[in-house]
């Protein structure tokens, strides 16, 4: 077995041989292999790229999350690269299976890994004719830049991923072809943000774009005034206003309040995300 490791990467959309097999991969199963912010440690250098064969393997301290290109699947090549994976770790590993594929849960059975966390993926219709909200209006960077960060740290202070982000983590994101700071919304009171609604559009050909809520977020002193509706609504009328017609988000299947306002408002599911643990080395 020949398993090599990159030097960090430039972000992806300078790596083509990445890029087309996330391409294949997503046409294939319906979800992304690797989650946005797999890719942004990646090109930060703060994870790195495992490859085996047709497999990829994106890499940090304590978590995987890999693929095997569809033309090379059903040949034991996911068996290989999880075992040396979790042979190589000094500890327990956390791996994401993205859509929840029946082929990555037998795998995941058969090596005794443990389902820890549900990301459920939910979609709606963008209704026609919702009314802009004179409140909510575009952030400004990057003079709010740091505020945001802030605001965001607090409001995401229990989340693994998201309450973690630094400037750098912003800084790359906002460098991606698909970042449009008028999709990048803030409900201020007087000169400080105490939400935001940032969403995330891909152009595609029309009819067939679809925009994220890429992540919504409240100051958790202003919970209970209904300012998540007020800001999910914004966003929904920003996308009919850029002619969207389907709106998709993730949410962590053990949110409850999050789970009753997107259902509220339309979204059902569309697949699942299913993250597991794997087993105590003896």
């Amino acid at each position: 077995m020949t398993m090599t490791m990159s030097d960090p990467l430039s972000p992806t959309r300078s790596n083509p041989a990445l890029l087309g097999l996330i391409e294949r991969a997503r046409a294939a199963d319906g979800s992304p292999p690797f989650s946005d912010g797999a890719l942004v440690e990646l090109s930060q250098g703060t994870a790195t790229l495992q490859r085996l064969g047709d497999a990829a393997a994106i890499v940090t301290a304590d978590s995987v999350e890999f693929v095997v290109d569809p033309d090379a699947r059903r040949r034991g090549l996911g068996t290989r690269m999880l075992e040396h994976l979790t042979s190589h770790a000094p500890g327990q590993l956390l791996f994401w299976s993205h859509g929840d594929h029946p082929g990555a849960r037998a795998l995941a059975a058969s090596h005794g890994l443990e389902p820890v966390r549900e990301l459920l993926h939910l979609e709606a219709e963008v209704p026609a004719g919702v009314p802009a909200d004179p409140g909510v209006s575009q952030i400004r960077l990057p003079e709010e830049a740091d505020a945001w960060l802030e605001l965001n740290a607090r409001a995401f202070a229990g989340h693994p991923e998201q309450g973690r982000v630094t400037r750098a983590d912003l800084d790359t994101t906002i460098a991606e072809p698909w970042f449009d700071a008028a999709d990048f919304l803030v409900l201020r009171d007087g000169s400080s943000i105490i939400g935001f609604c940032w969403l995330k559009v891909e152009e595609g050909p029309p009819g067939r774009r679809e925009g994220e809520f890429y992540v919504v977020g409240v100051d958790p002193g202003r919970q209970g005034e209904r300012l998540g509706r007020r800001l999910v609504e914004a966003g929904l009328a920003r996308l009919a206003g850029r002619g969207i017609r389907t709106a998709h988000l993730y949410v962590e299947g053990d949110n409850a309040p999050a789970l009753r306002l997107y259902r509220g408002l339309g979204f059902t599911n569309r697949s699942v995300d299913i993250q597991y643990r794997s087993a105590p080395r003896l």
